[in-house]
């Protein structure tokens, strides 16, 4: 089950349903624990009569109210607001809040533009008091092709902290959908995108510093997917005007020749596992900036990807060049070009009971829906 803040799954103990919010590690440690806190408890009672009570805030259980909208999905409300309420006000709320959420008082956030996003973020989540709306969410199916196992992970998000990021794979594509959201991206958005049809040979380490390096190489693959997607364009078009063109030789799909006619490395439909390198040096180029310094010094295989950016309120939002880094079976990054940024993920490793999706059908429609959502 999820909402616009965190993953929230039921659990049943004894004579109490308890609904527990799952949040992130505290930024930037990505490899470290979920942390957990119960939102709502509802006790069951004889007579098929059931109490619920809200668990949101520091002055114990108090009553709530819970309403089934449709088939997955319920609300939330909470009863008695005023036991969110502190003594100290919304400052006093404010500083507890950073203590708890991400581990470190006011004084110790020097930046003010981590201030200003910190703060934004405090009035999003406050203002809902425990009153949300969630609607089930599927983890995704899992292929014995698939690059690595699919599942949730942990994500730095820069001054936003960490993020919760659900991975899946979709043919030549993989996807990033963020569970958990921000002032510029919000919840339900497809944060990154790996083009799994074309793999990026990284240079050796020394070149791989030059930032400028890396960028030609991204930016030439960018160049290569655009003339390819327009030929498609262009093919589609000829076989809608003559309807016996695909009786007709085609050109080759990526993955034989590049558009120029000549092999190139990052033309092949996915490198085979047995041909990929089981390991190859890696370094962040100069001047990409990364909340996690311990980040894998070595990874398996790069891919050209795009990332999500957007300004606050998910306003004028872009897809914008980056790579894709596969370091491990649990941990993956991505090289933001334009932001000259880098997102370390870590793979979540909780144990989520009946959270299987039916089908592949009904995984890719929750996908639309949330995107929908929160749109």
């Amino acid at each position: 089950i999820s909402c616009a803040l965190s993953p929230v799954p039921l659990q049943v103990d004894g004579l109490f349903i308890i609904g527990w919010m799952y949040l992130p590690p505290h930024d930037p440690h990505v490899d470290d624990p979920m942390r957990f806190k119960p939102l709502f408890r509802i006790h069951l009672m004889e007579r098929k009569c059931a109490t619920v009570e809200c668990m949101y805030g520091h002055k114990g259980p108090h009553n709530g109210h819970i309403q089934i909208v449709k088939k997955d999905e319920f609300s939330t409300k909470c009863n008695q607001t005023d036991h969110h309420r502190m003594s100290g006000g919304r400052q006093e709320e404010f500083r507890t809040w950073l203590r708890e959420e991400w581990g470190r008082t006011l004084e110790d956030i020097f930046h003010e533009h981590m201030q200003e996003l910190i703060l934004m973020k405090f009035i999003y989540t406050s203002q809902y008091d425990n009153c949300l709306t969630y609607r089930r969410i599927y983890l995704p199916p899992s292929s014995p092709d698939d690059l690595i196992k699919p599942g949730l992970f942990k994500g730095t998000y820069g001054s936003h902290g960490l993020e919760i990021v659900m991975l899946s794979f979709h043919g030549k594509k993989a996807k990033g959908t963020k569970i958990t959201g921000d002032p510029n991206i919000p919840a339900g958005q497809q944060t990154v995108e790996i083009d799994l049809a074309h793999p990026l040979q990284l240079p050796d380490v020394e070149n791989l510093r030059d930032f400028s390096e890396l960028s030609r190489i991204v930016l030439e693959v960018q160049e290569q997917v655009r003339r390819e997607e327009q030929e498609e364009e262009q093919r589609q078009e000829a076989g809608d005007r003559a309807p016996h063109a695909a009786s007709q030789p085609v050109a080759k799909s990526p993955g034989g020749e590049g558009a120029g006619g000549e092999e190139t490395a990052a033309g092949a439909e996915g490198m085979p596992q047995d041909k990929a390198p089981a390991s190859q040096p890696f370094v962040l180029p100069m001047g990409v900036i990364s909340r996690n310094k311990d980040y894998p010094r070595t990874c398996r295989i790069c891919f050209y990807g795009t990332g999500l950016i957007a300004g606050h309120g998910f306003t004028s939002p872009e897809r914008t060049p980056g790579v894709f880094v596969l370091f491990d079976d649990d941990r993956f990054g991505f090289i933001w070009l334009e932001l000259k940024s880098f997102s370390l993920y870590s793979r979540i490793k909780v144990s989520f009971q009946n959270a299987e999706a039916p089908s592949r059908e009904a995984f890719d429609e929750m996908l639309k829906n949330i995107q929908s959502l929160f749109s």
